[in-house]
């Protein structure tokens, strides 16, 4: 067996309190050659955070001594092992803590643990360790450090507290800073051990709900060099500016120096409280990677009295030797385990700066809560001595302890054996002289609402590399209103395209993952940013088309007019008289109605206008129609009359004609009546055809109605043309049937043409169409019938004769 491994400081009392830091961070190992007793394991570079918290410890001991309030007539003892950051020197450690550094007599262990409660580790791997080691002796461990949120499992770790918060908090407030500052883009690196693996994956869970993408989530363990310069190769190759560090500060004094020699810069860090804020850290050139890091650290406290302690009463009281007279070399010899930490005896520069002492002093309160509670003590009777204490009774103290200390802070432990997570938000600065410093700009709080646990004060941040502008770090830049995010294929969601909405849909926000489509009666503007009417289409009076087509109506109706004045003034003259003058002025004012009827075709279609407009077109044309009917069959008549033993005429004479014009159009007019009562034409926003505009037109109502008015209209004027066309060769200078024939073979052709222009897609040009075919026939029928007449009257008197009309012509 080897040597056994004696405390580094210690003290007996009534009650014992046992601790395990790591005062020393490099440990020598012997050789293992079995040939000879192992030797006792030794190891150099100080701690100097380990090392104030085993002083905090035994300052917070001697007070508890010297209280009279607090364990009044009970002495408390320490036992502090260090553990040199080793696995294996903290295991020979845990091992006396258990059962005493000496092996009794006999061949078992006396069955009681020398001490009531254990006091670490500080890193979270060894507690858990630890934990699994002390667990099944019910034997309590209270971590200032320790922060793995693995810890948290009671089941496996029932005896395990700390007073410190786990880092389910901090994995998750990294999250929320990286969110704060607009930081979609992110790497990630984290220690190979239970503290940065379990951190990393709250982290990337929590990063994975807030929408932010990691590019890169690599890690390695202070030993290995290889995968640390694989570490450093991802960082360089990598497009992320904002690098979330999860490593113990060993880990990051490795990676700051392989950054720092291969000069990888402009790299915004995000930190944890385990480096932070480590003084190890603030090197020469450490300010060109580290400069402007943000991270979490443990809230400072100020514990009083204690910056004097440790330069004064802790080396008379704890290390005794170092009063030795003569020069260092003698107390040196005589103190060989102190050699290195008597070269800080008149330091304590640091001490304002030591964040974790705080944790500690708290955790010793805490046991001593827990076994005041327990020797019931009262503060004149004192406490009962003769109780003998289980360490499983003190773990049962331990999670009812609620109390304040004199810095003010309230300790109690949660369900999981932690306390409330309380960090203040740090970032490394530049002071006028140059130094480093680690200002806080913010904090966190988890014991406040949601809304107030986060604070930040942006305006005193200094940024990577010591800029003043936050830096930016996303896979793709933000998608402006107007358009939509597109995944970009086998890349993570914050890498994609900006695709511009489609005709009719926007986007009114920045990012926007869809395009919402308008309502029906809106349209996206050109920037697809905004919803805005659609246009509104319709045949205007004030438009150029519209100008002209109410030009050639009145036109029309004016030409129309004066015809019906010439013809009126020489109305006793053969040609007017020859041509049945009563239907000839009956057709001329029908004219009329049919080119004035096209203007209410024009303009935004109301109730009325929809209903006029198809009635007074239908009748009037029907009007029209009709006298041209009764012309025609006039001149039948009248040819037919010449011939021997004919009578016909009485049979169609001037009253029979007027019946026959006024029948033609009552059927007309009843039709029209029929369609208005049953399903009368309305106005209607059509949206159906354009996406782009509405359409404003009269509906039909009923297209029986309407089809059924066009269809009379076609069918009079069918039987018109065919009649015409029988008389077109009737022997007669001047015979109006054959001019009759081409004015309704002009009427017929318009409307056919009519037709397919109608049943296509809406619009003002289908209105300006059916307006065109209304004025194209009239002007067919005003011109073929009506323009011989007056060129004769006008220009051609002369042959203003009955005899000239009467004339025979060859056949």
């Amino acid at each position: 067996m080897g040597d056994p491994k004696y405390p580094l400081f210690s003290k007996d009392g009534d009650v014992n309190i046992g601790a395990l830091f790591s005062v020393h961070s490099i440990e020598i190992l012997p050789s293992f050659k079995y040939t000879q007793k192992p030797q006792v394991l030794s190891c150099y570079s100080v701690s100097l955070r380990d090392f104030r918290m085993a002083q905090t410890m035994i300052f917070a001991i001697e007070e508890i001594n010297r209280s009279q309030s607090l364990l009044p007539n009970v002495s408390v003892g320490y036992q502090i092992y260090d553990t040199c950051g080793s696995r294996l020197s903290s295991m020979s450690a845990t091992m006396p803590l258990m059962n005493g550094p000496e092996f009794t007599a006999g061949d078992r262990c006396n069955g009681q643990s020398p001490i009531h409660a254990i006091i670490g580790e500080t890193e979270s791997s060894a507690t858990v360790i630890l934990s699994r080691t002390t667990g099944p002796f019910k034997i309590p461990v209270i971590s200032p450090s320790a922060s793995c949120e693995c810890l948290s499992n009671r089941k496996d770790y029932p005896s395990f507290f700390r007073t410190i918060a786990s880092d389910y908090h901090q994995s998750r407030a990294l999250a929320y800073i990286v969110k704060h500052f607009g930081w979609s883009w992110v790497g990630a690196v984290n220690s190979d051990n239970d503290y940065g693996n379990n951190g990393m994956t709250i982290f990337l869970n929590t990063a994975q709900e807030e929408g932010i993408c990691v590019e890169y989530s690599v890690k390695f363990y202070r030993t290995e060099s290889d995968k640390l310069q694989k570490v450093v190769e991802t960082i360089k190759k990598s497009t992320a500016k904002v690098i979330v560090a999860f490593l113990t500060s060993s880990e990051m004094y490795h990676l700051l120096d392989q950054l720092s020699i291969q000069n990888i810069t402009g790299f915004q860090m995000i930190g944890v409280e385990a480096w932070i804020t480590a003084n190890n850290l603030i090197t020469p050139n450490s300010f060109h990677v580290l400069g402007g890091s943000l991270g979490f650290a443990v809230r400072k406290n100020d514990i009083e009295g204690f910056a004097d302690y440790v330069i004064k009463a802790f080396w008379k009281t704890v290390v005794p030797c170092s009063q030795t007279e003569g020069n260092y070399s003698q107390y040196a010899v005589n103190c060989n385990t102190y050699q290195d930490l008597l070269l800080l005896k008149n330091y304590n520069e640091d001490v304002p700066e030591q964040r974790y002492a705080s944790n500690v002093y708290k955790a010793v309160y805490a046991v001593a809560h827990s076994l005041h509670n327990l020797l019931k003590c009262k503060e004149q009777a004192g406490c009962e001595k003769g109780l003998s204490i289980q360490p499983q009774q003190v773990v049962e103290a331990l999670k009812k302890v609620n109390f304040i200390i004199k810095m003010g802070d309230h300790v109690w432990f949660d369900s999981t054996g932690a306390t409330v997570a309380q960090y203040e938000v740090v970032n490394w600065q530049k002071d006028s002289n140059g130094s480093i410093q680690f200002k806080a700009v913010g904090y966190y709080d988890a014991s406040l609402p949601p809304d107030q646990r986060f604070v930040l004060n942006t305006e005193n941040i200094t940024w990577a590399g010591g800029q003043i502008e936050k830096p930016r770090s996303v896979c793709s830049e933000s998608c402006p209103p107007g358009t939509r995010k597109a995944a970009q294929k086998g890349r993570p969601v914050c890498c994609y395209d900006c695709i511009p909405c489609a005709e009719g849909e926007i986007s009114n926000e920045t990012d926007s993952n869809n395009c919402k489509q308008c309502p029906g009666e809106y349209w996206s503007n050109a920037e697809k940013n905004k919803c805005v009417l659609k246009a509104v289409e319709f045949l205007s009076f004030t438009e150029v088309m519209g100008i002209v087509l109410v030009f050639f109506s009145l036109f029309g109706a004016g030409l129309t007019v004066l015809m019906a004045i010439l013809l009126y003034s020489k109305k006793d003259t053969p040609i007017v008289k020859a041509n049945n003058s009563e239907l000839s002025f009956l057709l001329l004012f029908s004219l009329a109605l049919c080119f004035l009827c096209s203007l209410t075709f024009i303009g935004r279609p109301t109730e009325w206008s929809c209903m006029l407009r198809h009635t007074a077109f239908g009748i009037t044309f029907v009007l029209c129609i009709s006298c041209v009917l009764g012309k025609t069959i006039v001149v039948l008549m009248a040819f037919n009359a010449t011939l021997p033993g004919s009578n016909i005429m009485k049979w169609f004479g001037p009253k029979q004609q007027r019946l026959s014009v006024l029948a033609f159009t009552v059927i007309q007019v009843l039709i029209c009546v029929l369609w208005l009562k049953i399903s009368p034409p309305f106005p209607y926003k059509n949206l159906k055809y354009y996406n782009e505009k509405i359409v404003l037109e009269c509906s039909l109502g009923s297209t029986v109605g309407f089809w059924a008015v066009l269809g009379y209209i076609g069918l009079l004027a069918v039987l018109c043309f065919i009649l015409a066309f029988l008389a077109r060769k009737l022997p007669d200078k001047f015979n109006e049937a054959k001019f009759i024939t081409f004015s309704m073979l002009i009427f017929c052709a318009v409307w056919i043409t009519f037709i397919p222009s109608y049943v296509s897609p809406p619009g003002k040009f289908t209105v300006a169409v059916e307006i065109f075919a209304i004025l194209a026939s009239s002007f067919g029928l005003l011109f073929c019938i009506f323009a011989p007449k007056c060129y004769i009257i006008l220009c051609k008197p002369e042959q203003n004769t009955k005899q000239n009309l009467m004339g025979k012509v060859s056949i």
